[in-house]
């Protein structure tokens, strides 16, 4: 409504300025650039002057066409404003003014908005001034994804060979690829090193970049470490985003093959398990290992030979060969193996060995082996002599045995053999025990021992003191000889042992005594029998049991009989109370009960001949009562 009633007021100032040829002086002022991230406000700052006040000011704003033409979107007027319709920007922007600034904001911008935008300050004259600034939008991209190659290279490949692809997207501007081998940038070099870098432009107008890293590899690269690296521009900055760091796998043929022993560990015995290994400094897959035993042509296509239960033969040079099935290059390295042995124990003489009582004896023991042995003799488990060499100045029945030589490896724990040794003195016989031994027994026979050393084996003769020969067994022992005599005993005498060989005889004397035999005798009771005396035999007593065992046996029964007396007292007496067998109080002796009630019990004594029949009830009864 007022736009009318101003018009002629404007108009006329505006030709009274002409008429005086006044000109209004108009400045604006902008940055040459705006950044900011996708997604974001950018907001564009004109700044302006003018003389003629901000009554009658006109902003406009502006973007430039790739044709370089204008496209306004925005106009501000005295009394009216608006955004153009139908523009990039009708619905994301606003305009503030406050003073002399005119700030565009453009709401959640993208790429396509890095445009040149330009401000138009017009007064009420014709003069008028325009500012430009750069709008930038910046994208960060996605993490780098980096793919190395999933088969091996080979050193010998003449030409680059593929190592990894690098991506990277949606980034704005372009990001910047770069290849790194360990921590060492990677830049075109000819038939070395070739990175090829691949841009597309998504339909966001984002950036996606491919990069692809080609070279002739070494065989240091087996333990290289690739990455990529993305440089990008952030408002204000520059970023770097590192990938995952890969590996690749390299081919190359060795220069050198070891081969060891795996177990065991530190010398070897025979019968022990040999385990041998064998590997090479290089790496290629077309390839054929094998392990070969020289002195027996005993092979096998591995990288490990196992060999059991090893004897000495086994020992000597294992060799390894790495054969390449391309080229049929071939190439090889040798270990020497020791198998140590310790043969059976041989002694000299041999088995056994007879010396005279009173001579030297003297034996040696041997085993061959291929290390140091030590030798040790025992006899009944007990260290007697150490060395090789058994030697007894002068032998005595006592040195006569089985000897045992046991040979062993310091060295090498479980080596260990032995043999045994029988030595046998000559001279004459020697009884074991005493000269005169004294027997005495309750038997009508008894058996008599006699064990006898010496060599050779004595002959026992056995013969009584009245002259007679007894038959007996006889049994050779390991030093000796044994001999057992079954003896019927009629009175007392004398048994002698006669042991003898070619170097003399021994005697030893056995008086037997015979001991009389005792009876005592008890009494004893039954409820249903008669009971009469029984004669207690004593246990008989073996030639090795002594007088007073027997003594103390005796003493025994006759104590449990003496008991017995007593306890058969206590039960009279209790009967006689009539505290047992039914009775209490005073009882009728002349009251009789049916002959089907009565049960009799009879006893006897050594003493009386008297008989008390005793019924049920505790009635005296006279035996004709019965």
């Amino acid at each position: 409504m007022a736009l009318p009633d101003t018009a002629p007021l404007l108009v006329g100032l505006l030709l009274l300025f002409h008429a005086f040829g006044a000109w209004a002086i108009v400045e604006v002022n902008m940055e040459d650039k705006v950044e900011v991230m996708a997604g974001e406000t950018a907001q564009i700052t004109c700044m302006f002057t003018t003389d003629e006040g901000l009554g009658g000011t006109t902003i406009q704003w502006f973007y430039v066409l790739p044709n370089k033409e204008r496209q306004r979107i925005y106009n501000k007027e005295p009394m009216h404003e608006a955004a153009e319709q139908n523009t990039l920007f009708t619905h994301r922007i606003s305009l503030n003014v406050s003073g002399t600034a005119a700030v565009l904001a453009i709401r959640d911008v993208g790429v396509r908005d890095n445009l040149e935008f330009i401000c138009v300050i017009k007064t009420l004259t014709p003069e008028e001034a325009e500012g430009r600034t750069q709008l930038k939008v910046f994208k960060s991209p996605t993490f780098p994804t980096i793919e190395a190659v999933e088969t091996g290279i080979s050193v010998n490949e003449e030409a680059p060979s593929k190592i990894g692809s690098c991506r990277v997207k949606n980034g704005y501007p372009k990001p910047n690829i770069t290849w790194y081998r360990n921590n060492m940038p990677l830049r075109n070099t000819p038939r070395e090193v070739v990175v090829t870098s691949r841009t597309t432009i998504e339909s966001s107008g984002l950036f996606s970049v491919q990069s692809e890293l080609t070279m002739k590899v070494k065989k240091e690269d087996k333990d290289a470490v690739f990455y990529c690296e993305v440089i990008y521009v952030v408002p204000g900055a520059t970023k770097m985003t590192e990938s995952q760091h890969i590996n690749i796998t390299v081919y190359y043929l060795p220069t050198e093959v070891n081969i060891w022993v795996e177990s065991p560990k530190g010398n070897i015995k025979e019968g022990d398990t040999l385990e041998l290994r064998c590997d090479n400094n290089g790496n290629y897959p077309s390839s054929i290992t094998t392990i070969k035993h020289q002195n027996s042509e005993y092979s096998v296509e591995n990288k490990t030979m196992v060999r059991t239960n090893v004897k000495r033969l086994d020992g000597g040079v294992y060799e390894c060969t790495f054969l390449e099935t391309d080229n049929f290059e071939e190439i090889s390295g040798s270990t020497k193996v020791s198998v140590n042995y310790l043969e059976s124990a041989v002694i000299t003489p041999k088995d056994s060995i007879a010396v005279m009582e009173g001579e030297e004896l003297k034996a040696s023991c041997n085993a061959l082996s291929s290390l140091q042995t030590s030798t040790t003799w025992f006899k009944n488990e007990k260290l007697v002599s150490k060395g090789n060499t058994l030697s007894v100045k002068s032998a005595t029945l006592e040195t006569a045995g089985m000897y045992k030589c046991v040979v062993t490896v310091p060295e090498m724990e479980g080596m260990k053999t032995s043999s045994t040794l029988q030595v046998n003195v000559k001279g004459s016989p020697q009884i074991l025990g005493p000269d005169v031994q004294e027997v005495e027994t309750y038997e009508t026979t008894v058996n008599l021992t006699c064990s006898a050393t010496g060599f050779p084996a004595p002959t026992i003769m056995w013969t009584t003191s009245d002259g007679k020969n007894l038959n007996a067994l006889q049994t050779e022992t390991e030093d000796g000889a044994q001999s057992v005599v079954t003896f019927k005993i009629t009175s007392n005498v004398k048994v002698f042992c006669n042991a003898s060989n070619d170097f003399g005889s021994k005697v030893v004397e056995f008086n037997i005594k015979t001991i009389v035999h005792t009876t005592p005798t008890t009494t004893t009771t039954t409820s249903t029998n008669t009971i009469t005396d029984d004669t207690v035999q004593t246990p008989t007593k073996s030639p090795n049991i002594k007088k007073e065992s027997k003594g103390f046996v005796i003493a025994i029964i006759i104590i449990a009989i003496f008991l017995l007396a007593i306890l058969g007292s206590v039960l009279y007496f209790l009967y006689k109370k009539g505290r047992i067998c039914g009775r209490s109080g005073k009882q009728d002796f002349s009251k009789r009960k049916s002959s089907k009630d009565n049960i009799v019990v009879e006893m006897k004594s050594d003493n009386t001949e008297e008989a008390i029949l005793l019924g049920v009830n505790g009635e005296k009864q006279q035996p004709n009562d019965q």
